[in-house]
């Protein structure tokens, strides 16, 4: 037993050298309740909209921001690549990995909360996600619009296990134009932005890329280094992190 607890710590990192217990707790409940909070909010605002609105509804909360239920097969924002399974097996994958690099990461000094933000945002979107893409195939039906779908409807769901389609809503329609006329291929054409329609858990995978690459790329080698056991920072025994560290 005392074996398989010493292998959850990055090499180099004995108890005495870990994240003072009052970080190491702050940096866990910072991390879970991101996760569960976005995957509530994300499935709690698609099931609503799922059983709320046929599908292609539109509804305007205000000129700029409208709530436009669609489904979409693929990635964030509606696009589509690969095949249906090998997206969810995918996500899967990739959150997976990434409570694992979480779960080592958290305890250690030096990580910066703001690095480990960014993963838990990562993560709760790719699970957020996730549930679309298992379930909603089987506990969804797919009426005719303008017919609202059920929960759980007697006949069955649309589809099989992870076949299921990605609901989006979220729309911000902040302007519109057409291009003047001379301007080549695209002379006369309508153009929207920002035209993507998404979800709760697109937004927050995008904000923690977006997080990862203008503030926390440093610390995405580091905790590379950290993860395959080529480095580990240690603190001095009694020392604690500096506050600038944590952020």
């Amino acid at each position: 037993m005392e074996e398989n607890k010493k292998d959850d710590v990055p090499m180099g990192l004995t108890d005495d050298k870990l994240a003072n217990p009052g970080r190491v707790k702050r940096a866990a409940t910072l991390v879970i309740a991101l996760i569960l909070g976005i995957v509530f909010a994300d499935q709690a605002l698609k099931i609503w909209v799922k059983t709320s609105f046929y599908l292609g509804e539109d509804w305007p909360v205000t000129s700029w921001f409208h709530l436009k239920f669609i489904e979409n097969n693929g990635m964030a924002f509606g696009l589509e690549l690969w095949s249906k399974l090998v997206l969810t097996l995918g996500r899967i994958a990739v959150v997976v990995v990434l409570i694992w690099a979480l779960a080592r990461l958290y305890k250690v000094p030096g990580i910066k909360f703001g690095f480990l933000t960014s993963l838990a945002l990562i993560t709760a979107g790719a699970a957020g996600n996730i549930f679309d893409c298992v379930l909603y195939g089987v506990i969804f039906n797919d009426p005719v619009p303008p017919m609202i779908a059920e929960m759980f409807p007697p006949g069955g769901g649309y589809s099989t296990w992870f076949e299921g389609r990605v609901v989006d809503m979220l729309y911000f329609p902040l302007f519109e134009f057409y291009w003047p006329e001379g301007i080549p291929f695209i002379s006369g054409q309508y153009f929207e932005f920002f035209g993507y329609i998404f979800n709760v858990a697109d937004a927050a995978i995008c904000l923690g890329v977006g997080l990862l690459i203008f503030f926390y790329s440093k610390e995405t080698g580091k905790a590379y280094n950290i993860l395959t056991k080529s480095e580990a920072p240690q603190l001095e025994e009694g020392q604690k992190p500096k506050d600038k560290e944590d952020y």
